[in-house]
């Protein structure tokens, strides 16, 4: 590959947006307990997927029925017909979301690494330009 090869850029690219900050804790006080969360609402608690166009992202998001069961709703893009999971209590609609979310951004992030991995391994020659 050469030094202007369009993929390597693109796939540089789609890294450096990917890349989410480290979100910055500040230590607990001595003494101080944290407070609990307080309960999560199921009825429209929602996550969205990661990745770098709306098109392709996913979206799951609890509903309440009137008989008091939980359905979750996974939708791909913004116009698509949702794949319903349920019923079930509250409770265990939260706990998909959340598992959902949690594995499809483990997911995305072995397919970014293994991205910018083999752009990395494409072009030694580049590899060699930041380590100067």
């Amino acid at each position: 590959m050469s030094q202007n090869d369009p993929t390597d850029h693109a796939l540089a690219a789609i890294a450096s947006i990917l890349d989410h900050p480290e979100t910055h804790r500040e230590p607990e006080a001595a003494g101080h307990r944290p407070v609990p969360p307080s309960p999560i609402e199921a009825a429209g608690y929602s996550k969205v997927g990661p990745g770098p166009m709306a098109a392709i992202r996913f979206r799951w998001t609890v509903r309440r029925e009137d008989n008091g069961d939980y359905y979750v709703d996974e939708t791909i893009g913004e116009n698509s017909l949702p794949i319903t999971a349920g019923p079930m209590s509250g409770d265990a609609a939260v706990r998909l979301v959340n598992d959902r979310e949690s594995e499809a951004e483990r997911r995305f992030q072995q397919l970014k690494s293994e991205m910018t991995g083999r752009s990395a391994a494409a072009n030694p020659a580049h590899k060699n330009d930041r380590e100067i």
